[in-house]
């Protein structure tokens, strides 16, 4: 059996990977889990490690992390699914799975599939309480708000934060997060969209190398551009429609609606279509003609402060 444990939310992706492997050593033994880093590993050695049989345990677990890594076994993985043992459980562990690749596409199909994706600002401050709340802590919604706005997105950085925080103070306040935290850069592709379509060229190039500070790919930076015109398109074909209404139809979040909103108001559905195509062409240009992304993408966002 196979398990793809895929999206970027290192808590919740790294808790069930936890429990999968406890679980595992519980009923056999620690000597039987094999774990490979698709980044070191050749294709060969990751297909070794899942045909061989185990001689201390009746079951072998092998757990690959990042495989996508190593070009030969995307290309190659429904040979791989093959060779894997009857008494040989596979967890591939894909932290960030390019959802273009027809290796998604695979994995979906061909194994049990488990999606991680980072919570939106909202769930993560219930997320945030209720946390505190089982730890015997007090936090107020605004005062949650100010440290996700403060360090960031990560459930795990949260976590974190937090274990700090109540070791100093169960009450959790402005002024204790403002006393034992540090402020990190927080912007988003959709504040990258704002500054270029308010023309602010010299605010769109701080927020890209903000994003590139954080370790975001330009080719990352691309597919969530291309996300975000998407969801810009849906929301001004939608004209006057509420917001639950679009929310039903698109299954976008009200808060990414919300902001949509406030944002085509002065594009019109042409423009939209043009920056789309725009934004595909250099795309394929930086795979088939091997341009750099990183100079694609702040042309790109230039263009559109034009």
């Amino acid at each position: 059996m196979i398990v793809t444990l895929a999206g970027e939310n290192d808590a919740t992706r790294g808790t069930d990977l936890a429990e999968r492997v406890a679980d595992f050593v519980t009923q056999h033994d620690d000597m039987s889990v094999e774990r490979l880093d698709g980044e070191e590993a050749t294709y060969e050695r990751m297909v070794a490690a899942v045909e061989s049989v185990s001689f201390l345990t009746p079951r072998k677990l092998v757990v690959l992390r990042a495989p996508s890594l190593n070009k030969d076994f995307t290309e190659n993985f429904g040979e791989f699914a093959r060779h894997v043992a009857d008494t040989t459980s596979v967890v591939l562990v894909e932290p960030k799975l390019d959802r273009r690749l027809t290796y998604c596409k695979q994995l979906k199909e061909q194994t049990e599939f488990h999606d991680f994706p980072i919570l939106d600002v909202e769930n993560l401050v219930h997320y945030v309480q209720d946390y505190v709340k089982e730890q015997g802590g007090t936090m107020s919604p605004t005062v949650a708000r100010l440290l996700i706005e403060r360090t960031g997105l990560s459930q795990l950085g949260l976590r974190h934060e937090l274990d700090k925080l109540l070791s100093y103070s169960s009450a959790i306040t402005t002024q204790s997060i403002e006393l034992l935290t540090e402020k990190t850069p927080q912007s988003t592709i959709f504040d990258l969209l704002e500054a270029a379509f308010a023309g602010n060229a010299k605010r769109t190039l701080e927020l890209y190398e903000e994003q590139r500070a954080l370790k975001v790919e330009p080719q990352q930076i691309i597919a969530m551009l291309a996300w975000q015109l998407h969801a810009l398109a849906l929301v001004k074909s939608a004209q006057t429609r509420g917001i639950d209404e679009i929310a039903h139809a698109t299954r976008l979040k009200p808060f990414v609606i919300r902001k949509s909103q406030n944002l085509v108001r002065g594009i019109t559905m042409k423009r939209l279509k043009e920056l789309v195509a725009q934004l595909t062409e250099y795309d394929v240009r930086t795979k088939s003609e091997g341009i750099v992304a990183d100079e694609v993408v702040r042309y790109y966002l230039l263009q559109l402060a034009l």
